[in-house]
């Protein structure tokens, strides 16, 4: 039972740093150190569509899974496993390139210098 909470736990973390890569501009325009580790995590996001990779909570969540009950782990990625269930649509990875690249311009949109008011 602790395994498959811990995995449940990974689960809310992992939504909860989808969740900041998509709207972490909003603090980071306020607090510098936020916005240094959000754009991190886009270079990363754009890392793990451009090369494939796969997140590695995505990895601890099915190692977690499988060690609570080995029928319960899955192949392929989190966002194919648990995004497109809510969504009800198939994502191909081009698609969830081209989103991340829009969060990228989006947050970088955010990021502009803005003139000094007076």
């Amino acid at each position: 039972m602790a395994f498959k909470l811990a995995a449940d736990a990974v689960v809310v973390l992992h939504l909860l740093w989808i969740v900041f890569i998509i709207g972490g501009a909003l603090i980071g325009r306020r607090i510098a150190w936020v916005k240094w580790l959000h754009v991190g995590a886009l270079v990363y996001s754009v890392c793990l569509q451009v090369f494939g990779w796969i997140c590695p909570l995505t990895y601890l969540e099915v190692w977690l899974r499988r060690r609570h009950d080995p029928a319960l782990g899955y192949a392929g990625d989190f966002v194919a496993h648990y995004a497109e269930r809510l969504v009800y649509l198939p994502a191909p990875r081009e698609v969830v390139l081209l989103a991340t690249l829009a969060v990228v311009g989006i947050s970088a949109w955010a990021y502009r210098p803005r003139p000094r008011q007076v």
